[in-house]
């Protein structure tokens, strides 16, 4: 129906806004204190953690611009955060593309019965998506996750550093890669068989043999 085609529409403009944003603003390399001289400040943004090439400095909105050292560890723990989500979105596309929980999401709705990607929005019961709200809303207010000691690996400066690189990049690909499978799939939702694919994730066709 027109109605139901204009709310995942409008639901997936929301998606792909928040994660661009995401993807865009948090993408500003660290900062020291406010330096005496702005040359000498930008001196130091280029050397900091996630400064790589071929880009570089990369902070085309301004955001590290006379910002505080506070200021910029807020915006590092959301770029972490959002590339961290980001991660686990992609999972969240390709696993159910070859494996479904058994039993049931609701009473009466099967995890099999559930479409994959955009097409779940409208499948997925109002009460199912509160509880998710709410206990990911727990989790971010409260921190019942925070700092895990358990497993945490004994690492010297330099090696520690290579895997907080790391870390950063794979998020920042990970922001890219679920914008690209929003807009291939809610394209396809629009008008099914557009691309000419008989599956969801076309750039790993070995899911499927």
């Amino acid at each position: 129906p027109p109605t139901s085609l204009s709310r995942r529409r409008r639901t997936f403009e929301v998606m792909f806004a928040n994660i661009l944003l995401s993807a865009l603003a948090f993408n500003a390399p660290a900062l020291r204190p406010r330096a005496a001289a702005r040359a000498n400040a930008m001196m130091s943004y280029e050397n900091e953690l996630g400064v790589i090439a071929p880009t570089g400095y990369f902070d085309p909105l301004g955001l590290a611009k006379d910002i505080d050292q506070e200021t910029f560890d807020q915006y590092r723990t959301a770029e972490l955060k959002h590339g961290r989500v980001a991660q686990l979105a992609v999972i969240g596309y390709i696993v159910p593309e070859v494996f479904r929980w058994p039993g049931e999401i609701a009473p009466g709705i099967s995890f099999a019965s559930i479409p994959n990607g955009v097409a779940a929005i409208d499948a997925i019961p109002a009460l199912g998506w509160a509880q998710m709200f709410f206990l990911i809303g727990a989790v971010d207010y409260y921190g019942f996750l925070g700092d895990f000691d358990a497993g945490k690996p004994d690492l010297d400066a330099e090696e520690l550093e290579k895997r907080q690189l790391n870390e950063l990049q794979h998020g920042r690909l990970a922001m890219i890669a679920i914008l690209e499978l929003l807009r291939h799939d809610s394209q396809n939702l629009m008008k099914a068989g557009f691309d000419g694919m008989d599956h969801l994730i076309t750039g790993l066709p070995f899911l499927y043999n």
